[in-house]
């Protein structure tokens, strides 16, 4: 019989991994724009790279028998034309930097990954495979020596909005986040370069993929590079290429990232890492637009925009010469800063439900099926996120793959969260079917106790939203200060530390420092 992956169109990727769940996850990451075949080992693999038409390879560096880079050597030798990655959950193993020049490989994939970087190197990895058999016969170094010719400002049009637009940055009506998606849905109009600052976890990487795909550069490439996950000495030739010979273990040529990238965009997070000799060859490329390979005589020119992202303090670096000036102002041609969680804290309820569905299709769950039970947002909205967004993802992919029941319910969240409460029991609350704007209803009780206990919620909500300063929450309530310092006794409110009670459950207390 015939096989029907043989039947598909799409480009072939293949997956080797001896751990069935993570090349389930892997699969269902990609299977929607590639032909995905699996291997659970280098001997199933060998098989069926022998009738497969492969364009890239997946393989985990700790397989049992043999390592992921020494696979990726023979596979090099016999099907050199196959493009690949490495998925490794240590960053500056030896075999895997030794790897990245012995066994050729394209990039390394760090554990645990994201969706959206596994989709992003992989897009990459079949463009580059693309590209080389496109120049194969232009010589040895033509993937060094015939870059793509520069774009002409005047063929870009910017396309509509996608599946990758700010859209995709999830919040409530009035956020904190939105004058930040203004200004940078301005900013994507112009080529302009992007320093995007922010706690670590905030989403910065979203809001450049969003300024991307709303730019006249969208149809070109977005890379992505984390500038401190890869060692010093190796993020030149990563970032720029390199020729063959130009340093022990250089058996071919490399095209860098910024090649990649010609016409795109290049997203360089953790730049604020960076070595002060990097810096400096990082300012020429910027300047002069163009770049040279390691071991190589000729510039190269090259089209990009430059996104950069840290979570360090950028100026007090300048001011305190870890980071060269001209390179801070050449990379901060505007400059957007993503607000903690903990500033934005009514945009919880919408964050949980999008990311609630997003981790619900990566594990294969139906959505529909898999909602808050009572009492489980209550707990993630009474809870700081130090961590951000990538800490609220991580506790609910958790709640998700440990939850009692087909339900989310508060006990399924760690300690730490659970802690958050106070100790309150928060049972008797559950989410609406507007889950989304995170808005908590009663289970039982009267209608009176049910709209003081949604009351209750509504309060603290603004409270959080406006870091408890009483004035400004009035404000938006339309009450007076006497007003809402009535309200903020009745529900038990005053002391900041306490979730909202229910109905008659809280006695009015002598109430807090007042802070405006």
């Amino acid at each position: 019989m015939t096989d029907p992956d043989a039947l598909d169109d799409l480009p072939c990727v293949m997956l080797v991994d001896d751990e069935g769940r993570s090349l389930d996850a892997m699969r269902r990451t990609l299977d929607e724009e590639f032909r995905v075949l699996t291997a659970d080992g280098a001997e199933a693999a060998r098989e069926r790279l022998a009738y497969h038409d492969v364009a890239v390879i997946l393989c985990d560096q700790r397989m049992p028998g043999t390592t992921g880079v020494q696979f990726l050597k023979e596979v090099r030798e016999r099907w050199p034309d196959i493009v690949r990655v490495v998925v490794s959950g240590y960053a500056d193993s030896d075999d895997i930097v030794a790897g990245i020049n012995e066994a050729g490989i394209f990039r390394y994939v760090l554990k645990p990954w994201v969706p959206e970087h596994l989709l992003t190197t992989v897009r990459e990895a079949v463009r580059a495979r693309e590209r080389q058999l496109e120049l194969r016969g232009y010589g040895g170094d033509a993937r060094l020596a015939a870059p793509l010719p520069p774009r002409r400002r005047a063929e870009r049009t910017t396309p509509p909005a996608g599946p990758h637009d700010f859209a995709r940055l999830a919040r409530a009506p009035g956020s904190p986040l939105d004058a930040v998606c203004d200004l940078a849905t301005r900013v994507a109009r112009h080529d302009l370069s992007v320093l995007v600052l922010g706690e670590s976890g905030t989403g910065k990487e979203l809001l450049a993929r969003a300024i991307h795909h709303t730019s006249p550069r969208a149809a070109g490439p977005f890379v992505v590079e984390n500038c401190a996950a890869i060692p010093d000495t190796l993020l030149e030739s990563e970032l720029f290429g390199h020729k063959r010979g130009a340093f022990t273990g250089a058996v071919e040529d490399h095209v860098g990232l910024f090649q990649r990238a010609h016409g795109g965009t290049v997203f360089l997070d953790e730049i604020g890492e960076t070595s002060p000799a990097f810096q400096v060859k990082l300012l020429r490329v910027l300047q002069e637009g163009e770049l040279r390979p390691v071991g190589s005589m000729r510039p190269l020119p090259v089209d990009v925009r430059v996104i950069a992202a840290t979570h360090r303090p950028l100026e007090d670096d300048v001011r305190a010469g870890r980071f060269r000036e001209d390179l801070y102002y050449r990379l901060a041609g505007v400059t957007l800063t993503m607000p903690a969680l903990r500033d934005r804290a009514g945009d919880i309820g919408a964050i949980a439900e999008r990311l609630r569905e997003d981790v619900c299709r990566e594990l294969g769950l139906d959505p529909a099926a898999r909602r808050y039970a009572p009492g489980a947002l209550a707990a993630l909205l009474a809870y700081p996120w130090p961590g951000n967004i990538r800490e609220l993802r991580n506790e609910i992919a958790r709640a998700l793959a440990l939850a009692h029941g087909p339900a989310i319910e508060a006990r399924d969240f760690s300690a730490k969260v659970l802690a958050g409460q106070t100790g309150r029991d928060l049972a008797a609350l559950s989410i609406s079917a507007a889950g989304a704007a995170g808005v908590l209803l009663p289970a039982h009780g009267t209608m009176a106790e049910r709209l003081e206990a949604v009351e209750a919620m509504l309060l603290r909500e603004v409270m959080l939203r406006h870091r408890w300063n009483k004035s400004r929450a009035a404000q938006e309530l339309g009450l007076s200060r006497v007003g809402l310092r009535a309200k903020l006794l009745r529900y038990g409110l005053e002391d900041r530390s306490v979730p909202p009670a229910a109905a008659n459950d809280t006695a009015p207390r002598a109430g807090a420092a007042d802070p405006e």
